[in-house]
């Protein structure tokens, strides 16, 4: 931990002696994992029972990706359980989960006290901020960079008292004993964990856990593992979840509790202008309607019997100036073509000399939307001046912020139990249905269960924003660029998102406070791996009037399209081959390398030409010392159906493997999610609604249209990285140029066949 020097240069100009020492108050939580009877609590992480079952803390919401067997993975390695006799409890926010390689990274997207303090992990003043906010949100992939290390020495500690109350009983040194499969031995002695861990807790802990020396890594020399064999950490959600018992938000039932079903207006900033009341008489088990001045709700005794009286009072709304995608098509447009650019990125003399590119050209994304299978659900109950919320949260500090911020209610008495997604996609980044269930639940006084219809979730989604990018580059005759500037023109997104969750502001405000401010999120990716020497990335700012949001994949879902697909074009033109010439440029990334050489071994690459159908495309996202890279090569064939993607390979190198498991599981997950954005996922608008209501409405791909999908992980002593959003950018321009070579078509527009072929 530290202050940076500049900071507390600043500081002492600025009273910021008196920061500091604030800063260096200690601090205290309320205990977030107490025990129950029988149980003995250590620390913040994790308990165990008098029955030797080892409960971890997990402050992450699980979502799909399966954090709630990776924390307790790492908790159970370092402290020796048994993991047959591991559980999970999920935790509440609580500033001892501080995440702060994410406060870190969002730093730029709130409003800070005092600005001229380093953005990074280990900032103490950054420290105190995500403690005393609770900060704990689970997002861009920084679950293993926040908490593996916590996790590891909460787990060393208790495994030094264990193994001290086990000395103490037999009268030796508490370093001759040894912690493993839930037992503490020493020579012929052993006992279990339930029976030492009353004992144990006694216990002074060490100044310094005693971790173990090896780091936690599953090799990819281990794998596949012989027919019949298990990994050794099954995911603790799999039993549940396939026999129907795992509890997500909509399946939370209270004692008088009713559902509501919910009706907004047209986007953005609608209000209701007319419904019918009277028209729900007769309607079976109708409980209440509660009107918003932008939204009415309906409760009943079942979900249906709500929806029919919202469809029976047929509210109307008006808007003065509703979203069009037309408009936004011509904001963007005019911004690419003549607005105000703001350089965020920059290598050597950036775009000097480019007045005159070789090569110029443009690429165009819609808004994509999150589609998560489970729509927006929460239950409230606010009964003896405490509200509770049962809901699945990526940021649930903010949410219940928001809760009690509309309820007109202290923090301290708005309580939010969290709940797994079904999943997400960072759509449970935002919370509108948190405050709706809490009004809902004031007036109509008892528990509310609110479910958005699908409709509902398609219309009030922050979607992907919509993007138009000019890339250009000077090229010399053998084909080498020397100089290369990406221009993309987006709305300021991620300011936006920042000051809905950070400041709570409505879709609108954060638009205009976020109006005209240079973004690089939105432009994250769009700098090449490649070598060239000079390099340039510029955002010019739209006003799309459109509120928009964060997806997995982030900016690099578009940008690699538009960076891989631009690579491609100049292979194409300067008759390079595809594999060859990225593999020329890529002598300061021999990892990058490496993947695209995987990648191509793996799909059995044949050059990419003769109407082969295959296209390859590579991507590094994140810090170039620390970031994942993965190569894609897709295989694409014509059909009666048309173009049809009948194979996907992968190389990825993510650093140190956690649980390999997992890893492809998420890896695989991304490419199937970045197939579903290069071939559907997006929406147009009209009159402020979007023109793809459902599900079927999306082009999202089916069993039937599911190609083969292999991935091969890189073994690597770098630095874990998420696996989660890596395999979602390098999929569109990989079909792109895959497409491309089957029929000899460019498409340059997200999703691909939006246009049709």
């Amino acid at each position: 931990m530290r202050v940076s020097r500049r900071g507390v240069l600043a500081g002492g100009a600025l009273g910021g002696g008196l920061l500091v020492a604030w800063a260096l108050l200690p601090r205290s939580y309320s205990d977030p994992l107490p025990a129950e009877e029988g149980e003995t609590a250590f620390g913040a992480w994790l308990k165990i029972g008098a029955d030797g079952v080892v409960t971890v803390a997990v402050p992450q919401l699980e979502m799909g990706q399966g954090v709630t067997t990776l924390l307790p993975q790492i908790i159970a390695r370092e402290l020796g359980a048994d993991w047959r006799q591991v559980a999970v409890e999920p935790a509440p926010a609580s500033g001892a989960y501080a995440n702060l390689p994410l406060a870190a990274e969002w730093a730029p997207l709130r409003r800070r006290m005092v600005p001229w303090l380093d953005a990074e992990p280990d900032d103490l003043l950054l420290k105190r901020w995500a403690q005393d906010e609770a900060f704990t949100a689970t997002a861009d992939g920084t679950t293993l960079a926040a908490y593996e290390m916590p996790c590891r020495e909460a787990a060393a500690t208790a495994r030094a008292m264990l193994a001290m109350a086990a000395a103490e009983l037999w009268d030796v040194d508490w370093q001759e004993c040894e912690v493993l499969n839930g037992l503490v031995t020493n020579g012929e002695r052993q006992a279990g964990f339930g029976a030492l861990a009353i004992s144990a807790a006694e216990q002074d802990p060490p100044d310094t856990p005693p971790l173990r020396p090896e780091e936690i890594a599953e090799l990819a020399g281990s794998f596949p593992m012989p027919e019949g064999a298990q990994t050794d950490y099954p995911r603790v959600d799999l039993p549940s979840k396939v026999d129907g018992t795992y509890q997500f938000a909509g399946d939370i039932r209270l004692p008088e509790m009713v559902h509501a079903a919910i009706r907004h207006g047209p986007v953005d900033r609608a209000e209701i202008s007319s419904l019918d009341v009277p028209a729900t008489r007769g309607i079976r088990g109708l409980r209440g309607i509660v009107k918003g001045k932008r939204w009415l709700a309906a409760a009943a005794d079942n979900w249906w019997a709500a929806e029919q009286a919202l469809d029976a009072m047929a509210p109307r709304f008006r808007t003065a100036n509703p979203v069009n995608s037309q408009r936004m098509n011509e904001a963007l447009d005019n911004a690419v073509r003549r607005g105000e650019r703001h350089r965020v990125a920059e290598r050597g003399n950036g775009d000097a000399g480019l007045d005159k590119p070789t090569l110029a050209l443009r690429y165009d994304v819609m808004p994509a939307l999150h589609a998560p299978l489970e729509t927006a659900s929460a239950t409230a109950r606010l009964r003896d001046g405490k509200l509770e919320l049962w809901m699945a949260a990526q940021a649930p500090e903010q949410a219940r912020q928001a809760a009690a911020k509309a309820l007109g209610m202290a923090l301290e008495d708005v309580i939010l139990y969290p709940v797994a997604a079904g999943g997400s996609f960072d759509r449970r980044l935002e919370h509108d249905h948190a405050i709706e269930v809490a009004l809902i639940a004031r007036e109509l006084d008892r528990p509310v269960q609110l479910t958005w219809s699908r409709w509902q979730e398609h219309l009030l989604t922050r979607p992907r924003p919509p993007v138009a990018g000019v890339l250009a580059a000077r090229i010399d005759a053998e084909g080498r660029i020397g100089t290369f500037r990406a221009r993309l023109a987006a709305p300021s997104s991620s300011y936006e998102f920042g000051r809905r969750l950070f400041g709570n502001l409505t879709s609108w405000a954060a638009m205009e406070d976020a109006e005209g401010r240079p973004d690089a999120m939105v432009c994250q990716g769009a700098m090449p791996p490649y070598a060239i020497p000079n390099a340039a990335v510029d955002h010019a700012p739209a006003r799309i009037g459109l509120p928009t949001g964060r997806m997995r994949g982030k900016a690099d879902g578009y940008t690699c399209f538009m960076v891989e697909s631009f690579i491609d074009e100049v292979a194409q033109r300067y008759a390079q081959e595809p594999l060859a010439y990225r593999i020329s440029m890529l002598g300061e990334d021999v990892r990058l390398a490496e993947c695209l050489q995987r990648a191509a071994r793996l799909a059995g690459w044949g050059g990419g030409g003769d109407r082969s159908g295959e296209g390859i495309a590579c991507h590094r996202m994140g810090n170039p010392a620390t970031g994942g890279r993965i190569a894609v090569v897709a295989t694409a064939a014509i059909g009666e159906g048309g173009v049809r993607v009948t194979r996907l390979s992968a190389a990825v190198d993510i650093g140190r493997v956690v649980n390999r498991d997992l890893a492809l599981q998420q890896v695989e997950g991304g490419l199937v999610y970045g197939l579903g954005l290069a071939l559907g996922s997006a929406t147009e608008y009209q009159d402020g609604l979007p023109t793809q209501a459902r599900l079927g409405d999306l082009g999202l791909p089916t069993m039937a249209d599911m190609p083969e999908v292999r991935v091969e992980l890189v073994e690597s002593e770098s630095q874990p990285f998420d696996p989660g959003e890596i395999g979602v950018p390098a999929v569109a321009p990989a079909i792109a140029n895959a497409i491309y070579s089957a029929t000899g078509l460019r498409l340059r527009r997200l999703p691909l066949l939006s246009g049709g072929l």
